[in-house]
């Protein structure tokens, strides 16, 4: 097998990554869409974020990210208040019900992978988050193009990734 044949293996397996996180996006609480989640999720992963560090991260467009936490704001889970080093600028940061939330949300997630992946062997399970973890290092953990794309290709805008290829 050809390195150009693994890596449109691997392109393809990745493409259909988007079924196990539609299926896992079903099990979140009612109150809670996808996009607040990933919100809740980077917060509690980065603790307190400027909107624009948010938006990278995201790989969406700015109204939209602000969009997403508005309504994460009105459900009481984030918090806005003026950046001490520039108080035009507003951190993001959890409340103690963002926190309740994002503990719900991966208690879900994780019984829901529990389920759905009990019979695999304890190792696969552990080398597969091993992999995705280099994975994601790998690309780096913004999606703001800060990654080159080798020569003679043109990077995909972030908030139009591949097309799946099921």
């Amino acid at each position: 097998m050809t390195a150009h044949t693994r890596y449109e293996d691997l392109a393809r397996e990745l493409g259909s990554v988007g079924a196990v996180r539609r299926e896992l996006a079903r099990n979140l609480p009612h109150d809670c869409p996808p996009a607040p989640a990933v919100v809740l999720t980077l917060l509690g992963r980065h603790g307190e974020l400027r909107m624009t560090r948010l938006a990278d991260l995201m790989a969406i467009d700015m109204s939209v990210t602000s969009r997403h936490v508005a309504y994460a704001v009105e459900r009481g889970w984030v918090d806005r208040r003026p950046d001490p080093l520039d108080g035009r600028v507003r951190l993001l940061r959890l409340t103690g019900s963002g926190e309740r939330m994002l503990a719900e949300m991966h208690r879900r997630t994780s019984d829901t992978l529990a389920h759905l992946l009990g019979d695999w062997p304890e190792e696969d399970v552990t080398r597969l988050t091993d992999l995705l973890a280099r994975l994601r290092a790998s690309f780096g953990d913004c999606g703001c193009g800060c990654r080159t794309a080798p020569r003679g290709t043109r990077p995909l805008p972030p908030q139009h990734p591949p097309a799946a290829h099921d």
